[in-house]
């Protein structure tokens, strides 16, 4: 049977503790929290710093048995210091969180790979992973350059590589690049559905702007099985235990149907599609 956690976009409404009791009512066994944001003035949720809803956090998880299974973000762009993020790693253990999602910016791979080899290390006490990420728009485009980051840093232990089918299908990575990605790596992936096609007036069959694919990914995703990924080719190469974060952020509708309904149906969709019945 699989395992569900309640992405932070599809509960971008919530505290942290109302993503836990949410996440509860609606048979999620974890969430992910953005307890830092994806871009200087981007929305988050507050809990680093603030001890009274990290103890209101710790208690719904306590009276809801849901967990925490990733944090959000650390970006490694040029400059990179890990201890700038000790306060994340400090509030996930104490949530005793599973990962944290990371994304590469800094185009200097070599660079890259040292800030990602640096973040492993210091996070090794705080038993949580490091997910590597790869958009297309940022300086880990695909599956290959993630595993290529990896293996450079020494494979560290508490290293991981976050498959999003959104990225990719709108990256160069392949089924078989998927296939390769040794299990030890594979911690959890995210579901939603896209286009496979950019929109007109400019023509189908032209690439994706970065514009597109960043509104897209945090703006307008769609539930599985109302895009054209190949969410089944996807799934099918990717572990059948591996836990399944339900990221599909639709503000447009989210609003319409109100928080608690959106995650419903995200929900519902996401395990029809992926457990259908036989």
């Amino acid at each position: 049977m699989r395992i569900y956690s309640l992405a932070y976009l599809t509960s971008n409404t919530c505290t942290p503790p109302q993503a836990v009791r949410l996440a509860a009512e609606l048979g999620y066994s974890y969430v992910g929290l953005r307890l830092l944001p994806n871009a200087a003035g981007a929305p988050q949720q507050f809990l680093i710093g603030q001890p009274e809803v990290l103890r209101e956090t710790v208690a719904a998880q306590n009276d809801t048995g849901v967990g925490i299974f990733d944090l959000e973000i650390i970006r490694i762009a040029e400059g990179f210091d890990p201890r700038a993020y000790l306060p994340l790693l400090e509030a996930g253990a104490a949530l005793k969180a599973k990962a944290v999602l990371v994304a590469g910016d800094d185009t200097d791979e070599a660079r890259l790979t040292d800030g990602y080899a640096r973040l492993c290390e210091l996070m090794q006490p705080y038993g949580m992973t490091a997910d590597l990420e790869f958009m297309p728009w940022t300086a880990v485009p695909d599956a290959n350059a993630a595993l290529r980051i990896i293996n450079a840093a020494g494979g560290p232990a508490n290293a991981g590589i976050l498959v999003d089918a959104l990225h990719v299908a709108r990256s160069t990575t392949t089924l078989d690049d998927i296939r390769a990605i040794p299990r030890e790596l594979l911690h959890y992936a995210q579901i939603c559905d896209a286009p496979t096609s950019a929109p007109p007036p400019k023509g189908i069959g032209r690439p994706f702007t970065v514009e597109e694919m960043i509104h897209a990914a945090r703006c307008e995703r769609l539930l599985p099985g109302e895009g054209g990924i190949d969410l089944k080719g996807l799934f099918d190469a990717l572990p059948q235990d591996l836990p399944i974060s339900v990221e599909v952020v639709h503000l447009e509708r989210m609003g319409q149907l109100g928080q608690t309904e959106w995650a419903r149906q995200c929900l519902a969709v996401s395990r029809a599609f992926l457990e259908p019945q036989t």
